[in-house]
């Protein structure tokens, strides 16, 4: 399912392969919780969460593997943690859902939503 017509989240993860869709939703889920500043959206065929500014984080079901993409600077401050993973530039790959791990999700879209907050 590389470039998804659906209209919604919930069409998107329905339509995805059974043996992803549980994965799929636990990444939306988190990503509903920790960037509860964001607008979920459909966007370029995949479910994404986004500011008023046009940044955030947005995922997709590809042909051969879960694809999360955050921005690169957030890529780079957990460049440690990703070593072990399959990545691009601010692309993280997942090939199988048992592969993922999901506090390091957590992690990045805790970092994806401070680049957001004010100063203190």
């Amino acid at each position: 399912m590389v470039q998804s017509k659906a209209a919604t989240v919930d069409d998107y993860i329905a339509e995805a392969p059974p043996e992803r869709r549980e994965a799929l939703a636990r990444v939306r889920e988190i990503a509903r919780r920790e960037l509860a500043g964001c607008e979920e959206r459909m966007m370029y065929g995949m479910p994404a969460y986004v500011r008023q500014d046009g940044s955030g984080f947005a995922f997709a079901s590809q042909k051969q593997y879960i694809a999360l993409y955050v921005a690169p600077e957030v890529h780079a401050r957990n460049a440690e943690a990703l070593k072990q993973v399959d990545c691009g530039k601010s692309c993280i790959r997942f090939r199988k859902p048992a592969d993922i791990d999901f506090a390091l999700i957590e992690r990045l879209l805790r970092d994806t939503a401070a680049r957001h907050e004010p100063p203190r």
